[in-house]
């Protein structure tokens, strides 16, 4: 996926009501950014981080500038969570991801379960249904092992939950793990952060949703998916 062009520079000062980051760009200019990043981003959020931001002309936007990767010393870091449903996509669509390689269409944001929306849909010739959930995956305190969740995440326990009841309908389910880092190889369930989580992903894979985790190349220009992600129990 495409980011958007002429990604601008800068240092994180502080983030702040989850959804504020202020940054000092390059030329001294202090800005006040957007972050799409409802979760804890441990470790990405410190101050003196080396951030992207995206600019925006939109004039119905309060916020002009929207943070887009971290930059650590031997890694970069996808942040925005509004780009991994799309990242996915794209993964599918080319023939990233082997394990959804077979399907005629793909839509997304489609209604079902407990008013809810599936991230991406897939079907089939012959009508099979596929129902994709995507999350993204950034936190990481152990080298080369990418932990998710970073924060309690309610919602997520109940995706699982409504991904087990699509196998229980007849249908295929896939949970997606989308690893925004490019130093990790391995993934793990931070047990310790979210243990009902846990439970939740246990049930789910218990019940017969499959789980996938894929990395990310990463650059100013563009995130894509190119390897896969060895999940651990």
């Amino acid at each position: 996926m495409k980011l958007p062009q002429n990604l601008i520079q800068g240092t994180l000062l502080k983030r702040y009501k989850r959804f504020l980051a202020d940054v000092e760009l390059t030329d001294g200019e202090i800005i006040t950014a957007h972050c799409a990043n409802p979760g804890s981003m441990l470790g990405l959020k410190d101050p003196g981080c080396k951030v992207w931001l995206s600019h925006s002309d939109n004039p119905k936007r309060k916020l002009k500038y929207s943070w887009e990767l971290t930059e650590l010393e031997n890694a970069m870091v996808g942040i925005n969570t509004n780009h991994p449903n799309a990242i996915v996509a794209e993964a599918i669509e080319n023939g990233s991801i082997p394990a959804l390689k077979t399907y005629d269409s793909l839509k997304r944001e489609v209604k079902y379960g407990k008013n809810s929306r599936i991230d991406i849909l897939l079907e089939g010739a012959e009508g099979g249904k596929t129902y994709v959930e995507v999350k993204n995956v950034h936190l990481c305190r152990e080298e080369g092992l990418a932990e998710f969740p970073d924060s309690v995440t309610a919602r997520g326990a109940k995706h699982l939950a409504e991904l087990s009841d699509m196998v229980r309908d007849g249908h295929r389910a896939v949970m997606v793990f989308l690893v925004q880092r490019t130093d990790c190889d391995r993934m793990a369930l931070a047990h310790d952060i979210d243990p009902k989580y846990g439970e939740a992903f246990d049930a789910a894979r218990e019940a017969g949703v499959e789980m996938i985790a894929v990395g990310c190349g990463i650059t100013t220009e563009e995130i894509t998916v190119n390897r896969s992600v060895k999940l651990e129990e």
